[in-house]
């Protein structure tokens, strides 16, 4: 076999590890540790998103078919403790209820029922938009960090190859092109690790772009349900028509 076929048998990630040492091995973990938190926020992420999009209608819907806040309450409470949408009407109703309660104390002349209403659900929906955004710190970072990663054990690799190279006196392009090869092969991991990463951040900030919308959509109409009584237009937050919310039969107590 030629020097330029061994050269190309030997060339591999498993070389250029065996040949980096510990600063190399350090360098492929942080990468191969930056690849599979982007695969796990990825498919947590996705499988997060597909269950809020499936669910917000029935939600949106249910709610709105309810006749009184009594029944609206006990039809949220029937979702899982980890829906949104519903977590949101819960806590809007509970503020309603509070505020009713509370009526001739310092807390009534401090807010009205409103305003009141108004704070719990910027609360409500700045806490479930909080819970979507999990992992997209991480996401972004990896998506901006791993190529230079990457690079660092590139440059790592090379630094070792020349080494080598200048002990044994040889700098032939046969003994120069392995080393080298094999130190570019970080490089590649570094962007196979930033480019899902990147696809994936961008994918899930607009989806969460327009889930926000309808968290945003869906708290203006409860705001106008427990602070007015009754739901201005009939649109859902979905698109469609939906009969008018009902009224409100008497104060929460």
């Amino acid at each position: 076999m030629t020097a330029s076929g061994m050269a190309a048998q030997g060339m591999g990630l498993m070389d250029i590890l065996e040949h980096a040492g510990y600063v190399g091995w350090l360098t492929f973990a942080v990468v191969a540790v930056m690849g599979l938190a982007t695969l796990y926020y990825t498919i947590r992420n996705t499988i997060k998103n597909m269950a809020v999009r499936s669910n917000a209608e029935n939600v949106v819907t249910q709610f709105w078919a309810t006749t009184n806040p009594q029944e609206a309450i006990r039809a949220m409470e029937s979702f899982p403790a980890n829906e949104p949408f519903s977590k949101i009407a819960l806590e809007c109703a509970q503020a309603a209820a509070h505020h009713a309660k509370s009526e001739g104390n310092r807390l009534v002349e401090a807010l009205n029922r409103s305003e009141f209403i108004d704070r719990s659900l910027r609360q409500a929906v700045a806490r479930e938009s909080g819970k979507l955004e999990e992992g997209l710190t991480l996401l972004a970072t990896v998506g901006s960090t791993a190529p230079f990663v990457g690079l660092f054990g590139t440059v790592w690799g090379i630094y070792n190859a020349l080494i080598q190279i200048g002990a044994t006196g040889n700098a032939s392009l046969e003994n120069v092109a392995g080393p080298v090869g094999e130190a570019l092969i970080m490089t590649c991991i570094g962007l196979a690790v930033a480019i899902p990463a990147v696809l994936a951040y961008n994918f899930f900030v607009r989806a969460n772009r327009v889930t926000l919308a309808r968290f945003d959509e869906f708290a203006h109409d409860l705001h106008d349900y427990f602070a007015t009584g009754s739901r201005v237009g009939a649109q859902t937050s979905l698109g469609g028509r939906v009969p008018s919310a009902p009224k409100l039969a008497a104060p929460m107590k």
